[in-house]
């Protein structure tokens, strides 16, 4: 329990640590490819203006502000621009194309990039490592495309570099987070460990007043004969009784004193005794009793928990099944696993998340819980019992009632 806990703690403070990295380098990596993206548009539009030319910037002038958004051009900015232009007239044909400005790219290619352009259709985009601009002008289209290998290479250095230290931050939080996580539930764990010498110390008090209960209900039913007050009585100390086993038997296997011993034995023969053994009380409702076991299914695991964990499924579907209604326990081999399923018809079906059924004292709808007398423990126990097995339990809807069932 407190080992589920903790890492429990760590899943949620490593996935929540997750999200705020995912957004946070997310962020940085989009703002810093849109200033990219945005700085070449910039550049692409004074030179559409300026008819593929930066306008002229004299000696020792301060750098001059253009009228977009943080863009400013120095004396530098020409040199560092590598672009190439093609102009075309009204009909697209090709009039002029300028390689002047970069050395990477031949008048063959740049016809190449022109007429894909062209044929594309869009004004403004990638092609490969180059941005380009399509403007119009009187004379047709001033195609350019700037070279943004640069910029590219170092936006993608700054991904990974940004991934990376991601990575390492997370392994280093993860130490971090994993040495001081049973620190930050040592509250939860000592108020767990309180509630479980409580349930101990409790559970082992009660039974010997119960006991001696027991045996008065039976020395007045020698006096006096049997009549209803003593059957209520014995009635309500057994009730008392399984809720105190099932009470130490939890609070045993959390604090892992039970100990297991496994041994290959039968799984069959062992689910058809404990299971044959409630046909008669199932006759005396009424319910169709049905039995379907594979025969020959072994399994290792500890006899007597698996006595009890069936005990529990099927005592929990004679109790909780409809009238006249039916009652079916299977058993059979999926693949590697074997599977054990109790199906019990219900009326009305239980509505909402069937889950919280194993959690401790949680039952089903409130007047037929009373009716049946059970304490909502049961369950949990059995839970218990199967992650014991390395095994898992579920409980769905399934026709006219509910399915419990069990894979080992």
């Amino acid at each position: 329990m407190v080992k589920n806990l903790q890492k429990r703690f760590i899943a949620i403070a490593m996935l929540s640590l997750l999200v705020v990295m995912v957004v946070v380098l997310g962020s940085l990596n989009l703002v810093n490819v849109g200033h990219v993206t945005q700085n070449a548009d910039n550049l692409l539009a004074t030179l559409a203006e300026n008819e593929g030319r930066f306008p002229p910037l004299g000696h020792g002038e301060p750098p001059r502000r253009e009228p977009r958004s943080g863009f400013r051009m120095t004396e530098e900015t020409p040199f560092e621009t590598r672009y190439f232009l093609i102009r075309t007239n009204k009909d697209q044909s090709i009039t002029e194309i300028d390689t002047s400005h970069i050395a990477g790219v031949s008048s063959a290619e740049a016809m190449d990039y022109a007429q894909k352009l062209l044929k594309e259709g869009r004004v403004k985009g990638y092609l490969g490592q180059y941005r380009y601009l399509i403007a119009e002008k009187d004379y047709g289209n001033l195609l350019i495309l700037m070279d943004c290998s640069r910029q590219i290479n170092t936006s993608k250095d700054f991904l990974w570099n940004s991934i990376g230290i991601a990575l390492i931050s997370l392994l280093i939080l993860f130490i971090l987070v994993s040495a001081l996580s049973r620190r930050a539930i040592r509250p939860v764990i000592e108020n767990m460990e309180r509630q479980k010498q409580f349930i101990t110390d409790a559970g082992h008090e009660i039974k010997t007043p119960l006991a001696i209960i027991a045996a008065n209900s039976e020395v007045l039913e020698l006096t006096n004969g049997k009549n209803e007050w003593t059957q209520s009585i014995q009635h309500q100390v057994k009730r008392l009784d399984e809720l105190v086993k099932n009470l130490l038997t939890l609070a045993k296997m959390d604090e892992g004193k039970v100990e297991l011993t496994f041994e290959n034995l039968s799984f069959s023969d062992l689910v058809e005794e404990t299971a044959g053994s409630f046909t008669a009380l199932g006759e005396k409702k009424g319910l169709d009793f049905v039995l379907d076991i594979q025969p020959g299914l072994l399994i290792k695991g500890e006899e007597s928990s698996l006595r009890y964990l069936v005990t529990i499924l099927v005592d929990n579907g004679v109790k909780y099944a409809a009238e006249h209604g039916q009652l079916k326990v299977s058993l059979k081999k999926r693949g590697k696993t074997i599977c054990l399923e109790v199906y019990n018809t219900c009326d009305p079906l239980p509505e909402g998340d069937l889950n919280p059924l194993f959690d401790r004292f949680a039952r089903g709808e409130t007047s037929r819980s009373r009716e049946s007398g059970g304490y909502g423990i049961g369950l949990s126990v059995a839970q218990a019992i199967v992650t014991a097995h390395q095994g898992r339990i579920t409980v769905e809807r399934r026709e006219q009632g509910i399915s419990f069932m069990v894979v080992i």
